[in-house]
């Protein structure tokens, strides 16, 4: 049966690269993710976390900054907006969604929902669902989560409820699969074959890892790593035909050696001539059509354990 009660991934089978199909004949699906919280603890964003000079920084020069190197590589991303942040910026996420951007949602306040009982994320989760409907002009289709750094095994910041709550409440995918580097289906209950689509994320291709966490002076936060970690990754699922995800964070990357790095990695996916640049509500929407549930689903016990110290 499940790896923990509730918390079951697919049928653990990949598709075979043969089989992966995109649209108008693209060999690979390429997503951007931006993610627009600052940085926090696990009950999520307070007072003091947006007013630091990071976090200044992240929503004014260096989304603008951002935006920019985007509006130059003529890319369409994803916002993972939290709805706290979507309340105080309402002209910026308002714009964002006015350009033709995603506002996908990242939590209410970007907290670890498994410290929440079950009608409080519910409350939490609809109340977000509204705030960004009404400042986007359209309700969320994704839900992405808050990962835990030290937590490997961990597919978000999620609890025994959450996918759940998502499928209840309309969701069509949740942002942080750590099980496939495909969509793939997240099954919360075995025998009725309860389940949401699931987008690939993983810690190597988020650029908090490399330029954030390190502490500066430790030579960790050389951007260099990270572009050499997104254009190896890039390079190896174009040649097999399958996707590729990068999440940035302005308050990160949009420093002028960063940016340049950007731009340069940016620069080397246009020359992919059959990339498909696609914000994870349309990836998300293709692969419910080409790949549903109802056919590609194959359930059997599973073969994973639980790993002790994970909360995932």
């Amino acid at each position: 049966m499940p790896w923990k009660d509730r918390y079951t991934i697919s049928d653990e089978r990949t598709l075979a690269d043969s089989e992966v199909r995109w649209p108008d004949g693209k060999r690979c699906c390429f997503r951007v993710v931006v993610d627009l919280s600052p940085a926090c603890g696990p009950e999520g964003i307070k007072g003091h976390d947006l007013a630091t000079p990071e976090a200044f920084y992240g929503m004014h020069g260096g989304l603008s900054a951002l935006m920019a190197v985007l509006r130059n590589h003529r890319l369409t991303v994803t916002f993972a907006v939290p709805a706290v942040v979507a309340e105080i910026h309402a002209g910026i996420v308002r714009a964002l969604a006015d350009e033709g951007h995603e506002i996908a949602a990242h939590g209410f306040k970007h907290e670890d929902v498994s410290l929440l009982a079950r009608d409080e994320e519910q409350a939490r989760l609809r109340r977000t669902t509204e705030i960004l409907a009404r400042i986007a002009g359209r309700r969320p289709d994704g839900w992405f989560s808050l990962p835990r750094p030290g937590d490997k095994f961990a597919g978000g910041a999620v609890s025994a409820h959450t996918i759940d709550l998502l499928i209840e409440e309309g969701y069509a995918y949740f942002g942080n699969g750590l099980a496939d580097d495909l969509p793939h289906w997240w099954v919360s209950d075995f025998a009725s074959r309860r389940a949401i689509l699931t987008l690939p994320y993983y810690y190597h291709f988020d650029d908090q890892f490399f330029l954030l966490f390190p502490r500066k002076g430790t030579g960790l936060e050389n951007p260099a790593v990270l572009f050499r970690n997104w254009k190896a990754e890039l390079d190896a699922q174009y040649k097999r035909g399958r996707q590729f995800a990068m999440v940035l964070h302005p308050h990160a990357i949009a420093w002028p050696n960063r940016l340049h790095m950007l731009e340069q990695f940016l620069g080397h996916a246009r020359g992919l001539p059959e990339l498909w640049n696609a914000t994870s509500a349309a990836c998300a929407r293709h692969w419910t059509i080409a790949f549903p549930a109802t056919t590609h689903l194959k359930l059997e016990p599973s073969i994973w354990r639980d790993y002790p110290g994970s909360l995932s």
